[in-house]
């Protein structure tokens, strides 16, 4: 008995089969993104995360080394929120013990020539912030007040922008 199907006919189902798996493979692996984070610095010096959460709720922020290199990555900093933190503005010290916050990895000095990036995440990976990359020359710029972040513009492109920390909290969720 010969097939009822054409090579041809078969070949196209098989394209569009490896295709859907592929798609399906790939699709729906990344958590989505309702927070900007970004980096300030206190009137003495000391670096602030700064996360300005759009909808949901952020329950932590990682600190690592900002590497191209997956498998190179090293986390420096972690800290965990004793509660979920909701819609707004939250700030809280990266180099010392903060009251609402327990630091799970205390992060030494940063190194100068390093780059560094800060996100937020959920413990049920159902939420995330975006991350913030600055080296610490970027954060030597910073005066009190003001905000380093990674911006998108109303064209989908990405930028570092330094704001004041009223106009992050204006204008971080507008793209979310």
């Amino acid at each position: 008995m010969q097939p009822t199907a054409s090579r041809p006919v078969s070949r196209r189902f098989l394209g569009t089969a490896v295709a859907a798996v592929a798609l399906a493979a790939t699709s729906g692996c990344t958590v989505p993104v309702d927070a900007v984070t970004g980096v300030s610095v206190t009137g003495d010096g000391h670096l602030l995360g700064v996360m300005m959460i759009c909808g949901h709720h952020i329950d932590g922020a990682t600190l690592y080394v900002d590497s191209a290199d997956t498998d190179r990555t090293v986390t420096v900093g972690s800290w965990t929120s004793d509660r979920p933190r909701k819609a707004g503005l939250v700030r809280w010290p990266l180099e010392s013990p903060a009251a609402g916050w327990t630091t799970t990895r205390a992060p030494a000095p940063l190194t100068a020539g390093t780059s560094y990036s800060l996100y937020g995440w959920t413990e049920d990976n159902s939420w995330s912030a975006g991350n913030v990359s600055f080296t610490r020359a970027d954060l030597d710029r910073l005066a009190p007040g003001e905000v380093l972040y990674d911006d998108v513009s109303d064209d989908g492109d990405e930028s570092a922008v330094t704001v004041p920390m009223a106009q992050f909290e204006a204008r971080a969720c507008r793209d979310r």
